[in-house]
């Protein structure tokens, strides 16, 4: 699965931030300066994509699991929907301190999530007054909104996919501190040395977060041995188990 030049032109992947905000360290993968805009070079953006997922797909292959991360605006429905079709975490909310460097104490967080939400299954929080089972309602609501993603992740992931890694500085740190690649979409402020395979890009535009997303989800899905119909009909199968 690659990306070609044109379907990153048609999604304005090309479009860096104004020429006064870059990273010099950037300066490598960019094709041009145009009214005071720095232009990325695509080619290079292809080659780049091609080598991160077949990274990617190596974790996979090797039972490994991906965290994808994207708490902006632009990107948390895209990351989130992505994720849970490729079976990969995510985290499109505020990330927790710790979440990697710290998973014992995230993994306590995830035991009262569970067990608040057996309480609501179970009918137990029926059984209590009003203000108790309001307020466990509040904090189930808050452990869901945040831990969700990651609820069954026990163990350090095998790869970080990032969009933004200057918005989610804590992750990436905490990645690095670990030794867990980083595969993530840098615009021209970015510093690419902080990332094993950066995938130079726009990494404000809608388009072109849905692009290179909705591939790295079919390149996990294909490594995985599954296709998107199938994964939809797993999704689906599983629903009404639950159900």
């Amino acid at each position: 699965m690659e990306v070609s030049v044109r379907e990153l032109l048609e999604a304005g992947a090309h479009f860096g931030h104004q020429s006064s905000r870059w990273n010099p360290k950037m300066k490598k993968f960019i094709f041009e300066e145009r009214n005071g805009i720095h232009i990325i070079d695509l080619q290079k953006t292809v080659n780049q994509f091609k080598t991160a997922v077949q990274f990617l797909a190596h974790c996979i292959e090797q039972g490994e699991a991906i965290l994808m991360v994207g708490t902006k605006k632009q990107a948390k429905e895209i990351v989130k929907t992505a994720a849970q079709q490729c079976g990969a975490f995510w985290v499109t909310e505020r990330w927790l301190g710790g979440t990697l460097t710290n998973l014992q104490t995230i993994r306590k967080s995830v035991g009262r999530f569970k067990e608040i939400e057996q309480m609501q299954a179970d009918g137990t929080m029926a059984q209590l007054s009003k203000k108790e089972s309001a307020s466990l309602t509040r904090e189930l609501h808050k452990l869901k909104k945040n831990l969700m993603g990651i609820r069954e992740m026990d163990r350090k992931p095998g790869a970080l996919f990032v969009i933004d890694p200057n918005r989610e500085k804590i992750a990436v740190e905490e990645a690095r501190r670990l030794g867990v690649p980083i595969v993530a979409l840098i615009d021209t402020n970015c510093d690419p040395d902080k990332i094993d395979y950066p995938i130079a890009c726009n990494d404000d535009a809608i388009r072109t977060i849905s692009l290179l997303v909705t591939k790295v989800e079919e390149i996990i899905l294909q490594a995985r041995g599954m296709n998107k119909d199938k994964a939809s009909n797993v999704e689906a199968q599983a629903s009404q188990e639950i159900a």
